[in-house]
């Protein structure tokens, strides 16, 4: 798991490999990833956007930006969470993302919070490090 706090905001990433959607001889790998934010925080905010870095193993950057997260703009008052699980495909057994949510809170004030960088492996890659 991996975990980045912003504003009293925890963000957690739990990505795993999903090798039955996967084809190494395709070059093709996916990952699903869980993400929990909560708020720890003292006022209501609401995600309204995304911003996401996602890298392969040979350097190269997809960045995708976009509404909310899986159709939706989440709300959360002080002491909740949402929770969602998405994926990503890449062409290399490995990578990372690591990203922003742009926020807004009750009166109006724009801001982003980080999420962590999180790493991308599958057995694949493991295998060619050895």
């Amino acid at each position: 798991m991996y975990r980045a706090v912003t504003r009293n905001i925890e963000v957690k990433v739990t990505p795993r490999f999903l090798p039955e959607r996967s084809s190494h001889e395709k070059s093709y790998f996916f990952w699903s990833y869980t993400i929990e934010i909560s708020n720890h925080g003292q006022e209501t905010v609401q995600l309204k956007t995304r911003h996401w870095r996602i890298t392969d193993a040979f350097g190269r950057i997809q960045e995708v930006r976009g509404a909310g997260v899986v159709g939706e703009e989440p709300v959360l008052e002080p002491g909740k969470s949402f929770e969602y699980t998405s994926g990503v495909p890449l062409p290399t057994p490995s990578g990372f993302m690591a990203g922003t949510y742009g926020m807004v809170s009750g009166k109006g004030e724009r801001f982003n919070i980080e999420i962590p960088a999180f790493s991308l492996d599958s057995p694949d890659a493991k295998r060619t490090i050895n």
